[in-house]
């Protein structure tokens, strides 16, 4: 699969000069792009604006119109060598000569492949007499594979060229570039990967009807010697541009700033990312286009599901074969069956799969099923329930539930016949298990009043009891957590009985992973709310004639909120950061529907009337406030410092020899009096652990920090560089700090790089060493001396700049600072505001491949951008949000977590990881924690498990009663800290289920990461409506403070 990635559908446009002039036959691009060529006599095919893309029923019109016919054995290019290493090299041109080597053996080994093709099958299958495959179908099932292999012959020339000088230029990346970057390729790659599922069904379908062609595919796959099918051939130029790209990373970590080659292989990456996007967007929307055809071809023509499917309305966000499962009334599986399971933009489908015709042609070519629809039902009345959670999300007493799989009975009947899904079971004996432990610990605090010793009646012998149901408790926790992973439940409704009352019915089905499982629930949670009126649509083109996105594929809207509690709404936003949990309260089913984890911290303020903070919970799907409080001024800046990683701290030593010093999570505050304030995270009791005022007074417009040192941008001109500290404080705030003047201006913005800081003073932006604070260049970002650099954020290996006035952006080299690109983002908005002139950018944010820009006009803008490690160029139309505020954009937040990687252990993992990661404090395997986290971790493993509570049992004599083995007899590890209700309340909802299980040791395996971006503005606004606002009543008045929150798929 190539790298993901949303786009549009390309318009056709015409063609630009290809590979030859069909009037000039000695022209070829290689020369025009300055690159050597041995034989400039060569005849190449080009093709033209004329040439036709295929039909999907594969009757095309010629596809050599407008083409100068030559044959592939015209082209023969030197074989790429590299002549002996010379003396002297550094290990980092070894290794580049290595990856050099690499690429020229890859690309041999590709364009063998694509001749293969042609000379084994394509020429054989149009010579052959009797034809077993038409001359027409010939040309549909091979479209654009000559133009593909001579794109590649012309690359070899000019690839051999550079190999034989590589000892003295070195250079790579602009041959790529300039191969690549033709709109030629993109669009013969484009008619490719869009015919590739045509062709593969005209193959399918010639081997279930024609066995000469069968026996030719077997005989040609036999003969080869390597044994690669026909299929494997020719999906390999589906897989080339992510193995181009994997190499050009490979050759960039090898390549030194400074070097000739550098911008060149980040230019390259950018060109390769950006076609392996459009191609794998276009690769999605063609696989989507075949299943819903498959899908409707199962469905009778008249019904109404079938006028649904074929109303091009329809988007496919997920399809997969899932295993449906009916239980017995002792939780024995009764019976399962595969199930393909369809999630339509508004609709479910569920259909039997029915594999017809010869199985022995699936190792020659993928085998497609045929499907019939079993049941499809409206996405809002699908209900996922999770196990445990029976009683919550409907009402019993008034639906009947009925089993998919069960035959029909009557109300009276269905109490003999019950059915029961297995889970529940545990989960009641799981009740049982608590209840008893709540009897023994009442018998433990009795018999430590006994006066007289009594055999088998001590206190030993009583913590013993309550230690074993602990030991029950989990490995019952265990097994409901392992039942639920992978069970996807899902409440349908019926037809009503005959007496009028609702029936629902609940189907269940096993997904082939946990990954899979989350996906699910994920995608039904978003996919509602995408079917709400404010994401109907949310998102225009104004490029593609408006044309509207399909919700799913862009981010959704889930929520707009006041940003401060009612007696504080008239203040003005300042700043917003995102707080993580430091460790996963949310468990398994929760994280697929809830914000990203953690806290958002809100402040802002009035002049002349202080400031305050507001801080939501995001652990819910909407967020709530948990704490607010005011401070002496309004709060100008915010930044989230996380713990140091290892290394990162001053002094080292002394942090490891006084665990109870260590650093947790802190928010730094700046304001407009002066004032740096630095609080502790909500996971520590959000006190304020040091304050401070900046030299002179003077209000702190911006906050950073490195490694070693927190940045304040100052009013006049001052960046103040505060040194680390060793404490229990992250920054020494009591000794003067460095003092740096950038310029006479204030410091608008500050950014931190990995070896260097950027501040902006006026159009200067000054680049400052992150370690000695010494100046090490200043370049000028704009030319209009009264124009100030506002925002900047960094992308790969760019950063984006925004402006005081003026509507452009523009993009800068982080090691060169050379200017690369500019932007006008007025022109992007003009049809949603048609007459407004003057729009200036107002705050900016770069998050996942996407550029947020938000403008005085309350219109927030994206713009695609490559997510590697190249240079973040815009290489997209775009999109306009259809919601926004009513007045500047204050700024564009992202808020992130990374969710619970022990959901995805292996089997093996689950069976022994209980034990050794519960014996582990905070899961840490070495180092022990610091006491006041064990105090709150053993608190927390008590309060959070699975929705039922142990009793605390810290007054009891003897060690401490904990799910995990009692923690080492230490004084301060025994403390039992106070649990606080702003987070530990979630154990009593009963639609979350909470789990506490930090797993350092599984931080390797793949992450699941859950996104969501804020933009805060004064009020909402639809500017889709005619009235300008949306159906549904705004949470806010127009002038109030607001925030959107919108969210993305989980990036799995």
């Amino acid at each position: 699969m190539l790298p993901g990635g949303a786009w549009g559908k390309r318009k056709p446009r015409g063609r630009r000069l290809g590979w030859v002039r069909s009037d000039a036959r000695g022209t070829m691009w290689a020369r025009q792009e300055g690159l050597h060529h041995p034989h400039p006599h060569t005849v190449v095919r080009c093709p033209s604006s004329s040439s036709s893309s295929v039909s999907c029923s594969g009757d095309s019109e010629e596809e050599d119109m407008g083409l100068l016919e030559v044959s592939v054995t015209d082209i023969k290019p030197p074989a790429p060598e590299l002549g002996p290493m010379p003396d002297g090299l550094s290990p980092q041109q070894v290794v580049r000569r290595h990856i050099l080597g690499s690429i020229v053996q890859s690309e041999g080994s590709y364009v063998e492949s694509l001749k293969r093709v042609l000379q084994d099958y394509r020429n054989p299958l149009m010579e052959m007499e009797p034809k077993v495959l038409s001359a027409r179908k010939c040309q549909v099932v091979f479209f654009r594979v000559k133009e593909i292999l001579h794109c590649h012959s012309m690359f070899q020339i000019a690839l051999s060229s550079r190999v034989a000088e590589w000892d003295s230029t070195e250079k790579i990346g602009d041959l790529f570039v300039a191969s690549f970057s033709k709109s030629m390729v993109l669009d013969v790659y484009s008619d490719y990967v869009n015919n590739f599922t045509n062709a593969m069904s005209i193959i399918k379908k010639a081997c279930l009807t024609k066995p000469a062609f069968l026996e030719f595919l077997k005989r040609r796959q036999v003969c080869s010697p390597d044994r690669v099918t026909l299929y494997g051939l020719m999906v390999k130029p589906i897989q080339r541009f992510p193995q181009f790209i994997l190499l050009l990373q490979d050759m960039l970590k090898n390549t030194p700033r400074g070097h000739p080659d550098r911008l060149s292989l980040q230019l390259a990456l950018t060109e390769l990312e950006t076609l392996a996007e459009k191609l794998n967007e276009q690769k999605r929307l063609a696989d989507q286009v075949a299943e819903i055809q498959q899908l409707t071809k199962s469905v009778s023509d008249r019904s109404s599901l079938n006028k649904l499917l074929t109303s091009g309305q329809r988007q496919l966000l997920l399809c997969e074969t899932l295993t449906e499962t009916v239980y017995g009334d002792r939780g024995q599986l009764i019976k399962s069956k595969e199930r393909r399971v369809f999630l339509l933009n508004d609709m479910l489908v569920c259909a039997n799969i029915n594999f017809k015709g010869q199985l022995e042609i699936s190792s020659l070519v993928p085998l497609g099923p045929k499907y019939v629809v079993k049941w499809n039902t409206a996405l809002p009345q699908v209900q996922v329930v999770e196990v445990g959670q029976d009683g919550s999300s409907y009402d019993k007493d008034n639906v009947l539930i009925q089993h998919a799989g069960t035959k029909k009975a009557s109300a009276a009947g269905q109490a003999q016949n019950k059915v029961y899904f297995g889970p529940p079971r545990l989960f009641q004996e799981l009740q049982d298990l608590q209840k008893d432990l709540a009897v023994v610990e009442q018998i433990t605090f009795l018999i430590s009043t006994l006066h007289g010793t009594y055999q088998n009646l001590n206190m030993t012998v009583a913590q013993d009891w309550c230690l074993a149901l602990q030991r029950l408790m989990r490995v019952k926790e265990e097994e409901i957590h392992s039942a639920n992973k992978c069970r996807l439940r899902l409440l349908l409704p019926g037809k009503p009985d005959k007496s009028g009352r609702p029936i629902s019915f609940m189907v269940v089905f096993i997904t082939p992973n946990p990954l899979s499982k989350i996906s699910w629930v994920n995608r039904l949670h978003l996919a509602k709310i995408g079917l709400r009126e404010e994401n109907q649509p949310g998102w225009l083109c104004p490029d593609e004639d408006k044309k509207s996105r399909a919700p799913f594929w862009c981010p959704i809207l889930a929520c707009c909120i006041p940003a401060f509690s009612p007696r504080g709404l008239s203040l003005q936003l300042g700043a917003l950061v995102h707080s993580p949990v430091s460790c996963p309260l949310l468990g398994f089913s929760a994280v697929s529907t809830s914000l990203p984890q953690g806290y958002l911290w809100v402040g802002g303020g009035q002049e002349g009337a202080g400031g305050q903070v507001e801080i939501f919970s995001l652990n819910r799907p909407s967020p709530r406030t948990v704490k607010s409080f005011p401070l002496a001024a309004p709060v100008l800046c915010m930044e989230y410092i996380p713990e140091p990683e290892e290394g990162e701290s001053g002094d080292e030593g002394h942090v490891a020899a006084e665990p109870s010093a260590a650093v947790h999570p802190t928010i730094c505050l700046g304001l407009q009096d002066g004032s740096i304030l630095v609080y502790g995270s909500v996971d520590t009791g959000t006190q304020c652990l040091a304050t401070c005022r900046s030299p002179g007074l003077q209000p702190v417009l911006c906050l950073r920090h490195s490694p070693f040192h927190l940045f304040a941008g100052l009013q006049d001109g001052t960046v103040a560089a505060y040194p680390r500290a060793s404490g229990g404080v992250p920054w020494d705030l009591e000794s003067p700090p460095v003092c740096l003047t950038v310029g006479p201006g204030p410091v608008r913005t500050l950014l931190s790089l990995e070896d260097a800081v950027w501040a902006s003073c006026g159009p200067r932006v000054t680049v400052l060493d992150a370690t000695s604070l010494q100046t090490q260049q200043s370049f000028e970002a704009h030319q209009d001396e009264a124009v100030s650099v506002t925002h900047m954020v960094k992308a790969g290996s760019g950063v984006w700049m925004a402006f005081s006035s003026g509507s452009s952006i523009r993009l800068f080299h982080t090691e060169t600072l050379e200017h690369l690109q500019e932007i006008n983002i007025a022109t992007r908005t003009t049809f949603l505001l048609p007459g407004q002139k003057h729009l200036c950018v107002t705050s900016l944010l770069i998050c996942q491949g996407l550029l947020w820009v938000g403008t005085d006009q309350g219109v927030i803008v994206l713009l695609p951008v490559p997510r590697l490690e190249g240079i973040p160029k815009i290489t997209g139309k775009g999109m306009v949000s259809l919601n926004g505020h009513c007045g500047p954009v204050a700024f564009l937040a992202v808020a992130t977590s990374i969710l619970a990687p022990d959901i995805l252990r292996s089997d093996q993992e689950e069976a022994e990881g209980p034990r050794a990661e519960e014996d582990k404090p905070d899961g840490q395997a070495h180092e022990p924690p610091p006491a006041s986290r064990v105090g709150r971790e053993l608190t927390r493993k008590k309060g959070i498990l699975l929705q039922y509570r142990l009793r605390s049992t810290a007054h009891l004599p003897g060690p401490l009663l904990s799910v995990r083995e009692p923690a080492p007899a230490d004084g301060s590890a025994l403390e039992h800290s106070e649990e606080d209700g702003s987070i530990y309340e979630m154990a009593d909802d009963p639609d979350v289920w909470v789990r506490s299980r930090p797993c350092a040791r599984d931080a390797h395996r793949k992450e699941i990461c859950s996104v969501a971006i804020i933009s805060g503005g004064q009020g909402y606004r639809n500017f889709g409506s005619a009235s300008g606002g949306s159906g549904r009543p705004a949470p806010c008045g127009e002038t109030d403070s607001a925030l959107l929150i919108w969210q993305v798929p989980l990036t799995l």
